[in-house]
């Protein structure tokens, strides 16, 4: 006897058609509540709640983001109309803490980075520099420049490895002009925001991080 879905809640995810629940499966295909295991349904179920919660959840960071900096801009407007000085342009910086000591909310601004075709340059000069030292070029050099010049999936330039490579302590002119190609190749092309909080017990007590990951938010 077919299923009277009337008389049933109809699973989450699931529709009624002609008096009988369907779900559809990663194909497209619509498939009889009743033929799909028990255990699949479970499934099914708890990342259905799962996946609710955690939208909400990331509408709520997203709010909270939006408020977050709005609460700052606004102090710090307040604060240069305080010294009498025009506001506008890019915020620096900027840490708060409330009157004992123990909470604290910091700004950062860090630059997003790119890396233009100087870099490609920068690259067959340090190349043709390892052929020619191949006999006194240690493992440790090579394994630097592998990864610094190494692109991930997304296409992107590895920047710690890239910055530890300019850092190197090497006094030959060829080099030295590649790592001028590897400055020169170095854009800013905007800025991103960073908000970190902080706890502690008392003034005197370590900060203990308030993890919330607002990057995507």
């Amino acid at each position: 006897m077919d299923t009277d879905v009337t008389e049933k809640a109809l699973p989450p995810g699931a529709v009624e058609i002609g008096g009988k629940a369907y779900m559809e499966n990663a194909k497209g295909n619509l498939v009889p509540v009743e033929t799909i295991r028990p255990m699949d349904l479970l499934i099914d179920e708890m990342v259905r709640k799962v996946i609710a919660y955690a939208t909400d959840l990331n509408a709520q960071v997203a709010r909270f983001k939006g408020h977050t900096f709005a609460d700052i801009g606004s102090l710090q407007a307040l604060i240069l109309q305080d010294y009498g000085v025009e506001t506008g342009g890019a915020k620096g910086n900027v840490t708060f803490t409330t009157f004992d000591g123990c909470l604290k909310v910091s700004l950062k601004q860090a630059d997003l980075l790119e890396f233009g075709p100087e870099l490609q340059a920068a690259k067959k000069i340090v190349d043709e520099c390892l052929m020619e030292w191949s006999a006194d070029s240690g493992a440790e050099l090579r394994s630097l420049v592998t990864k610094a010049f190494q692109v991930d999936r997304e296409g992107r330039i590895n920047r710690s490895e890239i910055f530890m490579l300019l850092r190197s302590d090497i006094d030959d002119p060829r080099w030295q002009r590649a790592m001028d190609a590897v400055r020169d190749s170095i854009r800013v092309v905007g800025t991103k925001a960073y908000l970190n909080f902080h706890v502690r017990q008392s003034p005197d007590a370590a900060w203990n991080h308030l993890p919330i990951d607002l990057a995507a938010a």
